[in-house]
């Protein structure tokens, strides 16, 4: 069953859409999506169980790209660019595989078409265990978690999922449904049957990250055989906060280079 997925939609140009990865949601895209918007139409999406969007138990990518489908179905986007990292990027993997009517041209971030052990169920079981009752600020919270995740950029960007409210700090994503769909998102089941997806496909990879190796170019251009990979260099898995400039530039030229060939002088 879909689920009716919160956006942002900015409404004018040729849509883009943007799937965050785990644990983000739509607002972490926003300087990106701003700089698109100049140019496109530009639909940031909060997946299930993450951001505004609802609640609901399964993270399965076959479940996930169909909440997608209904979304450009709603919105009468006919085939779109989709942009999507991490969890999203496999949302849009398979999405492009299952209903390629739907997608004109595909970026990937940082994720290959393959299972990966993520290891954020600690993540998960310390956001859980954080006394939100008793904390009064978002350092409170971040406190809480620096044994299970010392890395303050990333104490940092899990607690951007907290809201306040009258009753005091609650967090925003589904931790139990992500918790028990912690298998499905690792994993990247490909659908049946399985035909390449057959559009301009970029993969962006982040050069100080493991999550797009050598020996996955063989499933990555059985899938998508037009598929170009490009790295960042100095930047890690969440390339487009780490390197802003030089991801849109990336992208940008992606863009572009597929206009000028659909628009010859």
């Amino acid at each position: 069953m879909s689920v009716e997925l919160s956006h942002h939609d900015t409404v004018h140009g040729s849509p883009i859409l943007i799937l965050h990865g785990l644990f983000g949601s739509r607002r972490n895209w926003g300087a990106i999506a701003k700089q698109l918007s100049t140019q496109h139409r530009v639909i940031s999406v909060d997946l299930r169980n993450h951001g505004l969007s609802p609640w609901i138990d399964g993270m399965a990518y076959c479940d996930m790209a169909q909440d997608v489908a209904a979304l450009i179905e709603r919105l009468e986007l006919g085939p779109c660019t989709m942009i999507g990292h991490s969890m999203g990027g496999k949302t849009a993997m398979m999405l492009a595989l299952s209903r390629p009517e739907l997608i004109r041209r595909l970026v990937v971030v940082d994720i290959a078409p393959v299972e990966r052990e993520t290891g954020f169920s600690t993540y998960i079981d310390a956001m859980a265990e954080v006394p939100l009752c008793a904390c009064e600020s978002r350092s409170d919270v971040e406190e809480h978690l620096i044994d299970a995740v010392p890395d303050k950029m990333v104490r940092t960007f899990l607690t951007q999922n907290l809201m306040r409210d009258d009753q005091g700090f609650r967090w925003r994503i589904n931790l139990s449904a992500l918790s028990d769909g912690m298998d499905e998102i690792a994993d990247f089941i490909e659908p049946t049957p399985c035909p390449s997806f057959q559009g301009p496909t970029l993969f962006i990879a982040g050069a100080t990250s493991d999550y797009i190796q050598p020996h996955h170019m063989a499933d990555i251009t059985r899938l998508f055989p037009k598929a170009n990979v490009t790295h960042i260099e100095g930047a890690g898995h969440w390339l487009h906060a780490e390197a802003p400039e030089a991801f849109l530039k990336e992208v940008t030229a992606f863009l572009n280079q597929i206009i000028k060939k659909n628009n010859p002088p």
